[in-house]
């Protein structure tokens, strides 16, 4: 039996309905549908992740936040995940609602595209001894945790860069640069890039431009306020105290994307943001 992972965020009408609609294609295509979500379907098993039976594919609906959610189900496990954007911009799930019969069978037929995307690791150094760690796919930030900036210093690779007073600093993947780090003025980095890029949001200082640096690299994070927190995709965090070190470098492990076709990311960078290609005046 084919097993396949259905993942929609409960609180979007659509995604539920389209959710029951694509349950009902792919059983019909000989799948068996679980699901970890809190929405209760026909032909779709609840399962929790451990009772997770082992997967062909996952199909996500909703944004890229719902996205970001499933890959922390499927990436140990390298699932491909095909996001079905329901949600705003949609990068990650970048897939515009089309007639869903086609994502059925496109699956079925197994004709999508896999696209392997960087994730980011991280541990958090307290008087020596590791108090936290984890994994992010579009970013890992370091930030204030009240109304007062937080003051941070910044290493690569055992060399000291800069201290800045500031709202946060910024890690990101080629895939978060059109996340988190654009909205702070970070550059938009394509996929394939082996390059990860380091940015202060909102720096009190002269000198407060992104950096792009080797995936090689090493950066730490000292935190030189009171208190800061950690944040992880937006979906792990961890309060940070003065003193504590920030490690991050490049994780050993991907997350896979699926989509239905092969695409330029030039065309999707287009395609999302709108961007005028039509000439000045829209000729």
């Amino acid at each position: 039996m084919r097993n396949l992972l259905l993942v929609c965020n409960p609180a979007r009408a659509e995604a539920v309905t389209a959710a029951a609609q694509i349950a009902n294609d792919c059983v019909r295509a000989g799948f068996s549908v679980v699901t970890i979500s809190d929405v209760k379907l026909d032909n779709v098993t609840n399962c929790t992740i451990e009772e997770l039976p082992e997967l062909e594919v996952g199909v996500v609906l909703g944004g890229d936040g719902t996205m970001l959610r499933a890959a922390e189900v499927t990436r140990t496990h390298q699932i491909p995940l095909l996001g079905v954007n329901l949600g705003h911009v949609g990068f990650l799930a970048e897939v515009e609602k089309v007639d869903l019969s086609t994502i059925v069978s496109t699956i079925a037929n197994k004709s999508y595209v896999i696209d392997s995307r960087m994730t980011l690791k991280y541990s958090v150094i307290r008087d020596s001894v590791e108090v936290a760690q984890g994994w992010a796919l579009n970013e890992v930030i370091v930030e204030r945790e009240h109304a007062t900036m937080v003051e941070l210093f910044l290493e690569i690779d055992g060399r000291p860069i800069s201290r800045w007073g500031c709202d946060g600093l910024i890690c990101s993947t080629p895939t978060g640069s059109t996340a988190y780090a654009f909205s702070a003025g970070g550059p938009i980095v394509w996929p394939e890039v082996d390059a990860l890029v380091v940015l202060p949001n909102s720096a009190h200082a002269l000198f407060s431009r992104p950096l792009v640096i080797s995936t090689e690299a090493e950066i730490v994070v000292r935190i030189e306020s009171r208190e800061a927190m950690l944040s992880a995709d937006s979906l792990r965090n961890f309060e940070l105290i003065k003193g504590d070190r920030v490690r991050i470098t490049k994780d050993a492990s991907y997350v896979q994307l699926a989509h239905l076709k092969s695409s330029l990311f030039s065309d999707r960078l287009v395609a999302k943001f709108k961007l005028p290609v039509e000439g000045w005046r829209g000729e």
